[in-house]
């Protein structure tokens, strides 16, 4: 499986779009990297730019787009909101799949050697790349910012990990390492001040704030700042006042979101507003989020409402969207904003289809889709009957003590049903490695043999495919059983139509199974297979009569 690392490096340009796009297409001119997302900021003067590929594509990228930028950005005349330090002022690496943090900071570190011998600029490690904790975090590093780094950087302390001693005046230094996804997120106020933007920062930020009496510091007996924690784990947050928006904002960094989840900070806010007399009026991503953080939020302002959040992702980054207001100051585009959304362009040719795009490539003269995808695809709608039914019945009137239950039962069916909609892709997919496998030369002996063990292999992934839907669909029948028994008894007949897909499902992709074992060499794995299957083949046929005879009765008593 591929290694994948993000990089998100921030240039200090925000204007001038001309030197922007030659940066990103020093980027993009690397085979195997994908440009995400370019998020220039004129206020700030600052470009966030994400893109994501194989570690050596990823770090080769970067050192193009920061040799690219010293070219062009003289920091001499560069002047901005954001604190920075250099014409490439940090470049993250961060683990995406198949790679841990500790083999991602080794690539950090060789791009920053690179950097710091080829290009002569100073660079400085931090996060997980950076061993000295004393010099691991970025705002620590960064302080003095361009302006005062000449000094800076000829203190003992404060020797580029990479790169000269002597400071670079034309692109200033550059802070590189390997870090978990960091969310840049800004939240909007109905006030200009400054002042009042950074006492919300001091508020919820993990520092804090320094404790003062009568207007002085409070100093520890050995002289130090005291200091009053702030309410949130992971988050940096200082005030600031953007012009182009004429607002003031709390621009917040949150570094651990899944310990501290994008949602809170937005209400530690709101609420940190509102013991001030001013409010939120919305808020604003800075380059790109992860799904996950956008689905919680969802799922908390719609549990907040006291209603169901087992709904699509959809409906649930929508919810997300409104209730932070990120559409305040520019359209979000889930599309472009969110990083597996990015990356997931064209991997589901499928599942992206209408209904009669999908009805009419199941009916050409391709053999895929073929039963696999279909069988996946109707357990797709069978699951979806049973998460109509929780929604319904969790929004019915008079049932407002249950509305938990059935919103729990509806997001344990929101995850089957994805799983099943990538299953769909995911079968047409393994037939489509059999054919890749066959059309491998034999011309010799080697490449019969390269040829035996391709077929093989896909093959045996053809099986694993068909089985798995057998899974996934037989375990829809808990919440198809669940609503019939309990849920709005309107719609019973529409769980137990989805209980009719669920065993066609099941049934259909037993066929696939089969057809595909024949002729598949390892024996022992087609008897394990053909066990497995055959028991869930059994025991669908039992559930679907269960549910189907449950359904008659409410039937006949109604």
């Amino acid at each position: 499986m591929k290694q994948l690392i993000e990089c998100v490096p921030n240039f200090s340009e925000g204007v001038n779009l001309e030197i922007i796009n030659q940066i990103t297409d020093a980027i993009q001119s690397v085979n195997g990297v994908s440009l995400l997302n370019v998020d220039p900021g004129k206020a700030t003067n600052r470009t966030v730019v994400t893109f994501i590929g194989e570690p050596e594509a990823v770090i080769e990228g970067a050192f193009r787009g920061i040799a690219k930028a010293a070219q062009l950005i003289d920091m001499t005349k560069q002047k901005g909101e954001h604190p920075r330090m250099g014409a490439t002022d940090v470049c993250p690496l961060i683990p995406v799949a198949n790679i841990t943090m500790e083999e991602t900071a080794a690539y950090s570190v060789k791009l920053a050697q690179r950097v710091g011998n080829e290009l002569q600029i100073p660079v400085y490690l931090y996060e997980a790349s950076q061993p000295d904790a004393k010099r691991n975090n970025l705002s620590v590093i960064r302080a003095g910012e361009y302006e005062g780094f000449a000094k800076k950087i000829t203190e003992p302390d404060w020797k580029p990990d990479f790169g000269p001693q002597t400071f670079n005046i034309r692109s200033g230094a550059t802070v590189i390492g390997a870090r978990d996804f960091l969310i840049a997120y800004n939240v909007n106020l109905n006030t200009k001040s400054v002042k009042r933007a950074n006492s919300i920062a001091f508020d919820i930020r993990e520092a804090g704030r320094v404790k003062t009496e009568n207007g002085k510091k409070v100093l520890d007996a050995h002289g130090n700042e005291i200091r009053i924690p702030g309410l949130l784990k992971g988050v940096k947050a200082i005030g600031w006042y953007i012009d182009e928006y004429k607002q003031a904002q709390v621009s917040i960094n949150i570094t651990r979101f899944r310990e501290t989840p994008l949602h809170v900070v937005f209400d530690a806010c709101v609420n940190a507003a509102h013991q001030r007399g001013y409010r939120v009026t919305g808020s604003e991503l800075v380059g790109l989020v992860p799904l996950s953080a956008m689905l919680d939020a969802g799922r908390y302002f719609l549990n907040k409402q006291k209603l169901s959040s087992g709904v699509s992702d959809d409906e649930l980054i929508h919810i997300a969207v409104k209730s932070m207001g990120l559409d305040e100051l520019a359209p979000f585009n889930p599309k472009q904003r969110i990083i597996e959304f990015s990356m997931a362009q064209n991997k589901r040719p499928l599942v992206n289809m209408n209904l009669e795009a999908f009805a009419n490539e199941t009916a050409s003269d391709s053999p895929a889709p073929g039963g696999g995808s279909i069988s996946a695809y109707v357990a797709t709608l069978g699951v979806s009957l049973g998460i109509m039914v929780a929604n319904l019945s969790a929004s019915k009137t008079g049932w407002e003590s249950t509305w938990q239950s059935f919103s729990d039962w509806a997001e344990k069916g929101q995850l089957l049903k994805k799983q099943l909609l990538d299953l769909v892709d995911e079968d047409t997919a393994a037939y489509n490695k059999i054919l890749d496998a066959f059309q491998l030369p034999k011309a010799t002996d080697e490449e019969k043999q390269i040829r035996k063990a391709a077929v093989q292999a896909a093959t045996r992934y053809a099986i694993e495919v068909p089985a798995r839907v057998m899974e996934v669909s037989y375990s829809c029948f808990d919440l198809i059983a669940e609503m019939v028994k309990k849920g709005n008894p309107n719609s019973v007949t529409d769980a137990a139509v989805g209980a009719l897909c669920i065993r066609t499902a099941v049934m259909g992709a037993h066929l696939n199974v089969q057809i595909n074992t024949v002729g598949f060499a390892d024996k022992d794995f087609v008897n394990a297979v053909m066990h497995k299957c055959q028991v869930i083949a059994d025991n669908t046929q039992l559930r679907e009569s269960e549910i189907l005879a449950a359904t008659q009765n409410i039937i006949n008593k109604a």
